[in-house]
């Protein structure tokens, strides 16, 4: 037995996907965010009203996770230009040192970003763990996931055991 949808969104796709293409201007992009935005609709569905406007409804949610995507990469790029400027330019010292400050920060770039962004709140902002899942706006179990997983890779390019990296899933 099969559940009924709480409301019949096919009218209402080629309207969504011009207005996410005019958005993000990327193709990709444009089908990502649509696909968010009847996710967010489906899942919120008990919020709406029955006698409101679907197309606009559907359109407000378009537009907010369009906009929270576009805070969380300007914010992920002010937290990795930082991270840049924090790297200490070496102009004096050893060739050692300037080398593997150089592969960590490699590393470090090398991790996917949500394993980097848990990393830098609390390795080098110092924030505590519960700051950190707030401020990404996830649960405390996946930060600390995700904060296993980047030191884990970390640690084993720190042995150069390559066999031990754990390989980053790539989306499809």
């Amino acid at each position: 037995m099969t559940s009924k949808p709480p409301f019949d969104i096919s009218d209402h796709l080629v309207p969504l996907r011009r207005r996410a293409r005019a958005l993000t201007r990327n193709g990709p992009d444009s089908e990502d965010l649509v696909q968010e935005t009847i996710l967010q609709a489906y899942e919120k569905a008990d919020t709406r009203s029955e006698d409101g406007n679907l197309r606009g409804w559907l359109m407000t949610i378009l537009r907010h996770r369009f906009i929270d995507g576009r805070r969380r990469a300007q914010a992920s790029a002010r937290r990795e230009a930082a991270l840049a400027e924090m790297t200490p330019k070496l102009s004096e010292g050893s060739q050692d040192l300037h080398m593997r400050v150089t592969e960590v920060r490699a590393a470090f770039f090398t991790l996917p970003p949500e394993q980097r962004a848990a990393l830098y709140l609390v390795a080098i902002e110092g924030r505590s763990c519960a700051e950190a899942a707030a401020l990404l706006n996830i649960p405390m179990g996946t930060l600390t996931s995700r904060l296993g997983r980047a030191r884990d890779r970390l640690r084993a390019l720190e042995t150069d055991d390559a066999s031990q990296v754990i390989p980053m899933k790539r989306k499809g």
